[in-house]
């Protein structure tokens, strides 16, 4: 089995596949590899937001609570997508759990890092504010979906 670099996995993986060389050495100082048992949360709603995942196996879901139903599934992340955007935009908080449901290997990029070396370099952080303005937009039209579906099923 051939053992790749940081920089060279965060080079392949799709969200990545634009940014200059420079900028993925750059992320690569801020990442780590993890990996996650099923059934484990990565993040919860309303705790501090300080690192996002490009998850490279594995599937995790995006869920929040609602009254009369309970944990509702609002979209599921898996290998190729990233998981977490709420680092990038104060407060820091999330805004939805994300809960693992089959082993999953991902990078973890640490948002601080990433900010301030985004702080430096403005091409950097632009790259990664459009970036992420896709997955946010992404994210918005699973939310308005998944509420379709609840108020389809109380009509």
């Amino acid at each position: 089995m051939e053992v790749q670099t940081l920089e060279a996995t965060l080079a392949a993986h799709p969200f990545f596949q634009k940014f200059q060389p420079q900028h993925i050495q750059l992320i690569a100082g801020c990442a780590s590899n993890r990996r996650f048992d099923a059934g484990h949360y990565i993040f919860r709603e309303g705790e501090a937001a300080s690192h996002f995942y490009l998850i490279r196996s594995g599937k995790v879901v995006l869920e929040t609570f609602a009254a009369r139903r309970g944990a509702v599934m609002i979209e599921t992340i898996e290998a190729g997508e990233v998981l977490g955007w709420s680092w990038l935009f104060p407060p820091y908080r999330w805004h939805f759990d994300a809960r693992v449901v089959v082993p999953t290997r991902a990078i973890v990029i640490e948002g601080t890092c990433l900010r301030s070396k985004s702080e430096t370099d403005h091409d950097l952080g632009y790259e990664l504010l459009t970036g992420f303005a896709s997955i946010l937009i992404e994210r918005l039209q699973a939310v308005r979906l998944q509420l379709l579906d609840v108020y389809r099923d109380h009509a």
